[in-house]
């Protein structure tokens, strides 16, 4: 320790005796650059100079030693470094000057600056003779520059594309690396929002930056900062990411149309559900915007969808702002918005109908991807326009000959679109069902490919109880088995209590089957044969053409009836809405066809009863009048 604090004592006394005041000419301080070479003394101490971590540790800095020994000099070179147009005018700078470190680093950066703007080849530079002296003063007197420079330098090399490898570029990052410690908070955070997209989560530099981000969080000031955090530094540490929402919460108020955009984009990105933020920012956003831009309404739209985060609020409010904005989107635009808008379940009639109108005054604007973009949002959302007779045929029109380009996980959510909205023509189903195009899928255990197989079940049920013409191909018996694999066996409260109440109602296990695994891709909660008395038959006698193996043979008496009670969950509903979402409408279609009498449980009436024996009347009223109005609709 004494040797160190006696070290530097020797360097300030000896800084202070090369260098006096008046050792510089005031010739120098005038000219110009293309007729005077000027050459100024190299600063002190650079001839004693060796690079090492506790260099200038004490403070004493190099902007007071060029104060002392050439002011004005120092702000001749800076201006002229400042006003230099071309890369040549900077890289001439060290011919006719003698540059210290500062004023080398400084040039870089400008030439960085100048390329970028300038779409400049970075290479030639690189190779540039000068640009290597500019280098190697750099590097001779790394320890010389001031902190702020040193960090836009680093950010320079990187831009100019120095090889990381090279001793110049180490040097640099491991001064860095040494002063972390003296950086101001806002210097570390420009730093990581640069290096975080260009290097990996192992590099040390941008790993230490983390650390010293996490330790020093409360240093964060102004919406910007935590803004452009989230956005490209968040990613790489969990910790900060919490700090930083934290941050962003307390300052939820303060943030604009953008920044909310960007908060919500960087949260979606991280798959970060952050409810309290997202919360904070929708209130405001509602309460203080009365306008947002196309772009912000987009991003909003898909960050919330991504992060399956319902604010009814705010989705009327983008809503209303979209609508008279239809007309002037691009294609890609529109598919975007109503894509994100089927996601978060979000039926806007006003909205919808005109992106209906839209499709069919702009059709040689929308390419097959894009219309099929827009046929998979109006399925999901069982929506039918009102034009509907002119909106599918110009989509018949538009898909004439284009099926055999689509490839096959598009081409299977096209049909299965279209048999959800009751559209599916049999060219649709015969070129989804032909055996070459589906043995590559069932080949496939893989989880996406398993989904396309349960939507092609769906598409042969389509084509067996909703096609009356069509003949064929069809899938095989052997391929209708996938529904096992696909779906789930967890029960939810409304299936379990659905369960119970049903064994209470039919008294015996023999009476009821529960869970049936369909072959048209359905499962039904629970299936019950009754009499033209309502009284439960043994379900298991009788034939069953629902099902891969039937365990009875009996046909059904006069008068009986297959019943299927079908629970619907929250999410089967469009938000804040009773209507069912387009898969689930097909589902109790096709159920309907296949012969059964449907008796719908939602959960906003089952759950509500508190009590086993209200479940048990519940379930028994449902049944007398689902048969009581089928009595009343059939023919006689």
């Amino acid at each position: 320790m004494a040797a160190h604090l006696v070290r530097r004592c020797c360097w300030r006394h000896l800084g202070a005796f090369l260098c006096p005041s008046s050792a510089i000419p005031a010739s120098l301080l005038a000219g110009k650059l293309a007729t005077t070479r000027r050459a100024l003394p190299h600063p002190p101490l650079s001839s004693f100079h060796t690079s090492s971590p506790w260099r200038w540790a004490d403070g004493f800095s190099v902007k007071e030693q060029v104060e002392e020994s050439g002011n004005a000099e120092y702000k001749v070179i800076e201006e002229l470094i400042e006003t230099a147009s071309t890369p040549h005018e900077l890289l001439q700078l060290s011919e006719l000057h003698s540059l210290n470190s500062n004023q080398a680093s400084l040039i870089i950066t400008q030439l960085s600056r100048l390329t970028a703007e300038k779409k400049l080849e970075a290479g030639s530079i690189l190779q540039d003779g000068r640009f290597q002296q500019l280098i190697s003063i750099t590097d001779s007197q790394i320890s010389q520059v001031w902190n702020n420079t040193l960090v836009n330098l680093l950010k320079s090399l990187y831009c100019l594309g120095l090889d990381s490898s090279s001793r110049e570029m180490q040097s640099v990052e491991q001064e860095v690396l040494w002063r972390l410690r003296r950086l101001s908070f806002r210097q570390l955070s420009s730093l990581a929002e640069f290096l975080a997209p260009r290097e990996s989560k192992d590099s040390k530099l941008l790993s230490e930056l983390i650390k010293k981000l996490e330790l020093r969080w409360t240093e964060l000031e102004g919406t910007r900062s935590v803004v452009a955090m989230m956005g490209k530094v968040g990613h790489i540490s969990p910790a900060l990411m919490d700090r930083l929402e934290d941050k962003a919460l307390e300052l939820a108020e303060q943030f604009s149309p953008d920044d909310v955009r960007k908060i919500t984009l960087a949260l979606a990105y991280q798959n970060r559900r952050c409810v309290p933020l997202l919360r904070a920012l929708s209130y405001h956003l509602v309460q203080k915007h009365s306008e947002l831009s196309l772009s912000v309404l987009m991003d909003l739209i898909f960050a919330y969808g991504k992060l399956n985060f319902h604010q009814p609020q705010v989705f009327q409010k983008i809503a209303t702002e979209l609508q008279p904005l239809v007309p002037s989107m691009t294609p890609l635009e529109l598919t975007r918005c109503t894509r994100s808008l089927a996601l978060l379940k979000w039926l806007s009639l006003p909205l919808f109908e005109a992106v209906a109108q839209y499709a069919l005054d702009k059709t040689k604007q929308l390419s097959v991807t894009h219309l099929c973009g827009i046929i998979l949002s109006f399925a999901r959302l069982n929506f039918q326009p009102s034009n509907s007779e002119d909106f599918f045929s110009m989509v018949h029109e538009e898909l004439q000959g284009q099926l055999a380009r689509l490839e096959p996980p598009l081409l299977t959510e096209l049909v299965w679109s279209l048999c959800v909205l009751q559209q599916a023509k049999a060219p649709y189903l015969q070129q989804v069902l032909a055996p070459d195009f589906h043995a590559g899928i069932r080949g496939d255990q893989s989880p996406k490919a398993q989904s396309l197989l349960l939507k092609l079940i769906h598409i042969n049920a389509a084509a067996h109880l909703e096609s009356p013409g069509y003949r064929g191909p069809f899938l095989p018996t052997a391929a209708l088995g996938a529904t096992a694999q696909v779906a789930g066996d967890r029960l939810t409260l409304l299936q379990s209590s659905l369960r119970e109440a049903l064994a209470r109602l039919l008294g015996s296990p023999q009476l009821g089957r529960f869970n049936v695994r369909t072959l048209y891709g359905w499962n039904v909660d629970a299936e019950v044969v009754v009499n033209g008395e309502n009284k439960p038959l043994p379900v298991k006698d009788f034939a069953a053409p629902h099902l891969l193996c039937s365990e009875g043979t009996k046909p059904l008496p006069p008068g009986a009836r297959r019943v299927a009670f079908l629970r619907w969950e929250f999410p089967n509903f469009s938000n804040r809405s009773k209507e069912l979402l387009g898969r689930f409408a097909m589902a109790r279609r096709h159920l309907q066809a296949a012969g059964f009498l449907v008796v719908d449980v939602p959960h906003y009436e089952f759950l509500e009863l508190k009590l086993e024996r209200q479940r048990v009347s519940y379930l028994r009223d449902k049944l007398h009048k689902a048969v009581a109005k089928e009595l009343v609709n059939s023919p006689h």
